[in-house]
């Protein structure tokens, strides 16, 4: 269950968007292209990652996705992934909302739930109560969920250019996978599942349509 905080009114803001999936899903081009198509109806919009944007947040993905650091621990992930979240609400997406801004996240707390929690085993109700302080109770209207097989996914990734988490095994990234959906299935108004093989175009007027409503 979601927290019942108020960091700043309302804990879920419907300009708050987040997209989420295994590697190699198409997250990044989804999250341009809804930016580009609302901006294009006079929307103010916000693009941010996690791990990332902001300058902290940016070294602590540095930290996190190095392949020379293989003997982090799963604990140490969901961390550091938290302290990089908690930067980016307060630095970047809560003054952004307070603008009247939307808001659109490529990944954000459910990564931690479907990462550390069901891709490393870790107690999903902790990770819970970190997300909670992380996010001081902020959580998205929507959850975009890009749901792709694996086998497909690591096709999509060059075997020279991946990162830390990218190279895990396979049955690593099934877990990951059928952690987002039983997310996605716990709470189906807030989320939107699709499947990340149909054309680049039609899933961006889905999402496009979605995201409307949700505006509007």
């Amino acid at each position: 269950m979601r927290p019942c905080g108020s960091w700043m009114g309302d804990r879920i803001n419907s300009r708050f968007i987040v997209f989420e999936g295994v590697d190699g899903a198409g997250k990044s081009t989804q999250v341009s292209l809804a930016a580009e198509a609302l901006r294009g109806r006079g929307r103010e919009v916000l693009v941010t990652r996690e791990p990332g944007g902001t300058r902290l947040g940016e070294a602590v993905r540095r930290l996190l996705l190095d392949v020379k650091n293989a003997e982090m621990t799963g604990e140490t992930e969901a961390l550091l992934y938290a302290a990089a979240r908690a930067q980016c609400v307060r630095e970047v997406i809560a003054p952004a909302l307070r603008r009247g801004t939307v808001v659109l996240c490529d990944r954000f707390a459910d990564s931690t739930l479907a990462y550390q929690g069901y891709g490393r085993g870790l107690d999903l109700e902790l990770l819970r109560r970190i997300n909670d302080l992380a996010t001081g109770g902020l959580y998205p209207a929507l959850t975009v969920v890009l749901d792709l097989p694996v086998d497909e996914a690591r096709l999509r990734l060059a075997d020279g250019r991946r990162d830390r988490l990218e190279r895990e095994a396979a049955d690593f990234h099934e877990r990951v996978r059928a952690g987002y959906l039983a997310l996605a299935a716990a709470a189906p108004d807030t989320y939107l599942v699709l499947e990340a093989d149909l054309p680049v175009p039609v899933l961006a007027e889905r999402i496009l349509e979605r995201i409307e409503a949700l505006l509007d």
